[in-house]
């Protein structure tokens, strides 16, 4: 028994020798920053020959960031509609794609390799010149029949369609961690239930709703979540760009940039929070339906 309680205590102590330097990046180079772009939000920043100097003024910044700021409400809110359009969309087509990567094909891992090289190669520069140059979207658009066809439907359904059209390439450059999520998650579903659901003659439809998706719930959650962290720190999203370009400003140089980026993280947290809430009542909802 002693030597029992030896050995484990001696794989504790070499698990937590491992995660020692993760703990003390976390503390020194995560929260430290974290806590201390709070302070300087709430204070005054002066650079003198004595070193940096903060005096308190208490949530001045943030105050003028909605009254008096006239391009940072506009900033926030059109990167709240992106993270909000983006993230269900990036979800369902990253799972659709999954799905046809995880059927048996020729070149299968040559496929899954060509959809996760965006997320090799991704970068700031690359990014913005696809953006800059019209090269995340789908060129001219409206001289396709099918998009004047989408505009003539319901804005419920137009709207997300028509998003996909202009933000395509930008979408499926952000998939690729979660194509190889799910994929991951799929494989771990055994051959046998897939025979056992065909000898009961379910059709497709039926072994994604009665299976696959039951199964596959907390991936989607786990996308969900990752989806939205992703896009909110897409260091070219309107926001991170507003606050990039205002953090030396005279007079209010890093305070006013903190107390925009503190506003800007409330508002992902809320993000999360409906997403929380959002997945978990359809998941309680299916419980009770099966």
């Amino acid at each position: 028994m002693k030597k029992h309680i030896k050995r484990r205590t001696a794989e504790a102590l070499s698990g937590y020798a491992f995660l020692a330097p993760w703990l003390i990046g976390l503390v020194f180079l995560s929260l430290f920053p974290f806590l201390y772009s709070f302070w300087i939000s709430i204070c005054s920043v002066s650079f003198t020959t004595n070193g940096i100097v903060t005096k308190l003024v208490g949530l001045k910044w943030y105050r003028e960031a909605f009254t008096e700021d006239t391009t940072f409400l506009i900033s926030l809110l059109d990167t709240v509609k992106f993270v909000a359009f983006s993230t269900p969309i990036i979800i369902v087509s990253s799972l659709i794609i999954a799905l046809m990567l995880n059927s048996q094909f020729r070149f299968r891992g040559f496929f899954r390799a060509v959809f996760f090289f965006p997320v090799i190669i991704t970068s700031g520069p690359v990014i913005s010149e696809l953006v800059v140059n019209r090269a995340s979207a789908i060129i001219n658009p409206e001289r396709f029949p099918i998009y004047t066809f989408v505009e003539q439907l319901p804005a419920v359904i137009s709207l997300p369609v028509l998003y996909i059209f202009d933000n395509i390439v930008i979408i499926l450059w952000f998939s690729g961690v979660q194509i190889l999520i799910y994929v991951s998650r799929l494989q771990k579903i055994g051959r046998p239930i897939y025979e056992a659901a065909a000898i009961d003659g379910a059709s497709d439809w039926q072994v994604f709703w009665k299976i696959l998706l039951p199964f596959i719930k907390p991936t989607i959650f786990l996308n969900a979540i990752y989806t939205i962290m992703e896009l909110s720190s897409f260091s070219n999203n309107a926001i991170n760009s507003e606050i990039s370009s205002k953090m030396t400003l005279t007079g209010k140089a890093y305070s006013y940039s903190a107390a925009m980026s503190w506003i800007y993280f409330l508002a992902v947290v809320v993000l999360l929070l409906i997403i929380a809430v959002v997945l978990r009542a359809r998941a309680r909802r299916g419980d009770d339906e099966n």
